[in-house]
């Protein structure tokens, strides 16, 4: 595989610098004169609803999605789209009822809105659960994904490449949530760009220079088991994507968690109005659609490549130095046929994607930590001034947590043959039932309480795990004939994650209803929020720019059954 040429190196320079200047540009353009925490974590009405888009878009897409999702699509193929395509179904559904409600009730966290709708223990608590799962699952898991691509593409060692990585972020976040947003700006346009160059050189490679219209039309022909959206039970990949759960099941637990209940995502537009919010979201939402393009297409395309071997990537390629089959390598592979320059160039949207998602992750770490524990719990007089230098502390202690990590585990957790995405769905998918849960019935069902709300929290959490290990325990051979396990690839009875979150999920609502109605029934009071039917009215141009994406969603369904 061909590694970075001097050319590349130049490209990569001149990205870093052009982002790195605007970055401090907009540091001293925008900056006050007495720096508030609102205005650092938030950019508080700062933001346009292009760069609400763009870095929402900028901070999902990452290596878990250039390096994990491409992996996926080597693997599995089209149907591990439905994360992005459903997504974008997602973030219309959380621009209409879940940002009136964060908005009008002046929401700035996630442990706020807590706070405000149950209690200070509800909160306190999910803001240490939040904080775990960021770092030591997704901050720790881009990182080591990102630094393995880059090592791959560059020869330098995985150890430097974590730590330049670990550092560009850094840079990035301590200029606070202005300079993430409109830098992400530039991370989205080479990210984009980069990314479709690699899919037009595969697609052409496959058809052998007669353009890319025929290489799509050859690669769908030829490796048309890597077209379906929807899995049958005698599919293979059908545990990760068990068939309709994907459309009805517990995908849509899965994006709603992620997209309306999650720091990382809705921080970009709770300090913009409810126009520019929505906006921005249907903005993202839109630039979801084009995500497959650049991420899985590539992935199925090195399978092909491989498959008919084509020469440019050989089976070798793929290989780790134990001889197993690694999906994380399929993008890597495919930069390696890029020429000189070009190849700078998608290397650059590759570290462009890492280090938006490092630093958007690592700005709502600090904010949970600093507004939802610090201020609470160790200095409720501390000023504007210090909660910001304590912002700027906790970004450099969680990534050098998240460095010391990805050393560690890094590779046993994702490391040899593993599919890196998959790893993050499922262990996020562990808490992300409950959270939903507490969130939809908090928003929408004024009896919830505060003990149902915990019960959400600690037993959703604890149903997960039992679930996961109940193979162990139980056979599952009953559930097999019931359709709701399938065997693994040891010949072992389980419940796919997806259906797993929807079992959870049941389990959640459940108990919270039957906890809150015995609690109202002894007069425990609840702590209500400010939401009315007016609050959901959309505006024309949302409500066209919504049908035409669904009607989108429903043309690539209808066509890749």
């Amino acid at each position: 595989m061909n590694k970075l040429q001097t050319y590349d190196y130049i490209v990569f320079f001149i990205y870093f610098i052009i982002v790195s200047s605007y970055g401090f540009y907009i540091y001293y353009k925008k900056k006050t004169a007495s720096a508030d925490s609102k205005d650092y974590f938030l950019a508080e009405g700062s933001l346009t609803w292009w760069a609400i888009g763009a870095s929402l878009i900028a901070s999902n897409i990452s290596a878990e999605q250039m390096i994990g999702m491409s992996g996926s699509g080597f693997k599995l193929g089209l149907a591990i789209s439905a994360y992005e395509w459903m997504a974008s179904a997602t973030l219309i559904i959380v621009a209409i009822f879940f940002m009136p409600v964060y908005l009008k009730n002046k929401i700035f966290t996630m442990p706020q809105f807590l706070s405000q709708r149950y209690n200070e223990k509800v909160a306190m608590i999910m803001a240490v659960f939040w904080l775990m799962l960021y770092i030591v699952v997704n901050l720790m898991s881009i990182l080591y994904l990102g630094a393995l691509a880059i090592s791959g593409i560059s020869d330098l060692p995985i150890t430097l490449c974590i730590l330049g990585l670990a550092i560009f972020a850094i840079i990035i976040t301590l200029g606070g949530m202005k300079v993430i947003g409109y830098t992400d700006v530039i991370q989205v346009f080479f990210l984009v760009i980069g990314g479709l160059v690699a899919t037009y050189i595969a697609l052409n490679m496959i058809s052998g220079n007669q353009g890319i219209g025929k290489g799509f039309s050859i690669l769908r022909a030829g490796a048309s088991e890597h077209f379906h959206l929807i899995f049958k039970k005698d599919n293979p990949n059908y545990m990760d994507l068990p068939g309709l759960s994907v459309l009805i099941g517990g995908m849509w637990i899965a994006n709603l968690s992620y997209w309306g209940c999650n720091q990382y995502i809705t921080q970009r537009a709770l300090g913009a109005s409810l126009p520019v919010a929505r906006s921005g979201l249907l903005f993202a939402a839109f630039l979801k659609m084009l995500m497959p393009v650049i991420v899985v297409i590539p992935g199925i395309a090195v399978y092909y490549i491989i498959k008919e071997k084509i020469p440019g990537i050989s089976g070798a390629d793929m290989m780790t130095s134990s001889g197993i089959q690694d999906p994380n390598k399929a993008y890597p592979a495919l930069l390696g046929l890029l020429p000189s320059g070009l190849k700078g160039l998608s290397f650059a949207a590759l570290t462009a994607a890492i280090v938006a998602s490092l630093a958007g992750k690592a700005n709502s770490i600090a904010t949970i930590f600093t507004l939802d524990i610090y201020k609470k719990a160790f200095n409720p007089n501390a000023g504007e001034g210090r909660l910001v230098n304590v912002g700027k502390i906790t970004v450099v202690v969680s990534m050098l947590l998240a460095v010391v990590l990805s050393l560690i585990i890094g590779d046993a957790l994702m490391g040899e043959g593993k599919q890196g995405f998959q790893y993050i769905q499922e262990y996020t998918g562990f808490v992300s039932p409950g959270i939903f849960a507490m969130f939809i019935l908090g928003f929408f069902w004024k009896k919830t309480t505060s003990n149902a709300a915990l019960f959400a929290t600690i037993g959703g959490f604890i149903v997960s795990v039992i679930l996961k290990f109940l193979p162990g325990w139980v056979d599952l051979s009953r559930l097999y004939e019931y359709g709701w396990a399938v065997a693994n690839s040891s010949g072992v009875f389980e419940i796919p994650f997806i259906d797993r979150m929807v079992i959870v999920f049941a389990v959640c609502v459940i108990g919270m209803y039957l906890i809150s109605i015995y609690e109202n029934k002894k007069g425990v009071k609840t702590n209500g929020l400010e939401v009315d039917s007016s609050m959901f009215k959309v505006s024309t141009s949302f409500a066209v720019g919504s049908l035409i994406i669904v009607a989108m969603l429903v043309a690539l369904y209808t066509a890749f059954w």
